[in-house]
This record gives C-alpha cells, structure tokens and sequence, in this order.
C-alpha cells in the first residue's frame, strides 16, 4: 500500500491526474443500461464472470445514501483523501479536485473522498456540505461518497440530482482538508482507484470492474429474470409441494 500511495502522490504533484482521462469507458447507452437496473441486481450479475471473491468490491454498512429519491448513482470516481478533524491541519487543496472533475466531462464522475482523519474521531467528520456539493455538481460530478460525516441535506436535495453517500450527517464542518487527489482510497471495506465504475443506489455501492462492464447489464437482466420466475414458483400454489427444489439456493 506504501508503494500505491506514493505512486499516486507523485502523480497528483506533477499535475498529471487532473488532466488525465478514464481509461475503459462505456458508451452513453451502455452507461444508460446500468443505470436502469438496481445495484443488488448489478452485484449479482458481476458474481457470475469470478473476476474477484465475493467479499470484495462493495462498501459495508456504514456508508449511507442519504438521497434515495435521486435514484441510481453510476459514475467513474475521481478520488481524494479528507480530514476533518485534526486542528492544526490545512491541506486546502479543493481546486485541485475541481480541475480533476472537470477534466473527465462529459463523463459521469463520482467524487470519492476517503476519510484520512483520527479513526477515533470518524463519527465527528465533516467532508462536504452545500458549497462543495454545488462546486461539484457545477463541473460535472453526479455525486459524492465518502466514508465520513456529511451535512446540509436540505439544501443538497434542493439542489436536486446529487448523489449523497456518507457515514451519516453532522452539524459543523470542523477544519476541512482535502488532498492527494486522485490517491487509492477505502471506503468501508470498499478499495477505490481513479476511473472505478460506482453504482449505488439506497442498497449501497458496488464497483462494476472495466473489463467485465460491457456485460454486466445483459447479465443483470438475465439474472433478474430468473428471479423473477423462481418468485413466480415461490408465490405459486404448487409452492409446499415443490418445497426442495423451489428453495434450492442458486
């Protein structure tokens, strides 16, 4: 990890990251097909081409989406690290994750700010609000993750069409640092590099991996039509007869 993260400052002093485009990027109707489908259904699909174990890949329980009524999230992250909490800290470098932002259009870009703060003081972490959210969306990002605390909810739905995912919300913004953009971050359990697909919805967030993402969705409708026929025999009235074979994991 001490070599990754080096690599990654490197990259984000010589100016490099912010101009730099996603490889292995869909095309908009692909990118519209994913965005159909609901990311439970995304996870299981992805689980049939073995390309990881299935523990990896998604971020755990303590990450939230706090705009359910947006919908589904689904863009590449442009990642950088966060701390709030510590006092004598001021690495203000927000036009740095702008310009990186902005150098992705016209793709969709999910900001993903990995919490570098106290562990201790998580809970107290604040990583964004309506500024930042605004700053964001203006340059072209749909949403926002982070392992940390976010705030100003009212005003992010206001906004409208912004993606929220969080630890949860929080009351003051502490002393906000963000830096080494575009650095590897983990969010819960989740381990995120620059250019990831993200799609998360109120379920969560899985990361669709580039070399299986043209496939994902057929598959996705596949499985989900699947479901939807060994449903069909859950609910059906030959349901206790059957028993054995209808409750079969697959």
């Amino acid at each position: 990890m001490g070599s990754i993260h080096a690599q990654s400052r490197a990259v984000v002093r010589s100016g490099e990251y912010a101009g730099k485009r996603m490889a292995h990027t869909l095309t908009p109707r692909e990118l519209d097909a994913l965005r159909a489908i609901d990311s439970p259904t995304i996870a299981n699909a992805i689980e049939y081409f073995e390309v990881r174990p299935r523990v990896a890949g998604y971020c755990g329980t303590n990450v939230r989406c706090l705009t359910p009524e947006v919908g589904v999230m689904l863009g590449y992250a442009v990642t950088c690290r966060g701390d709030s909490t510590t006092e004598d800290k001021n690495r203000r470098e927000h036009a740095e994750l702008y310009r990186a932002i902005f150098a992705q259009q016209p793709l969709p870009v999910v900001v993903v700010i990995g919490d570098d703060g106290d562990p201790g003081k998580l809970h107290l972490s604040c990583h964004a609000g309506e500024m930042m959210a605004t700053t964001m969306k203006r340059v072209g990002a749909v949403g926002l993750v982070t392992n940390g605390g976010l705030r100003d909810i009212r005003e992010i739905n206001a906004l409208g069409g912004f993606h929220y995912f969080g630890r949860g919300l929080v009351v003051a913004h502490g002393r906000p640092s963000i830096y080494d953009v575009g650095a590897p971050v983990e969010i819960d359990g989740m381990q995120v590099r620059p250019g990831d697909l993200l799609h998360g919805d109120e379920n969560g967030i899985t990361i669709i991996p580039a070399e299986i993402a043209p496939q994902v969705a057929a598959k996705a409708i596949e499985h989900r039509e699947m479901e939807q026929e060994r449903l069909k025999e859950i609910l059906g009235p030959e349901f206790h007869k059957q028993f054995e074979a209808i409750t079969e994991y697959r």
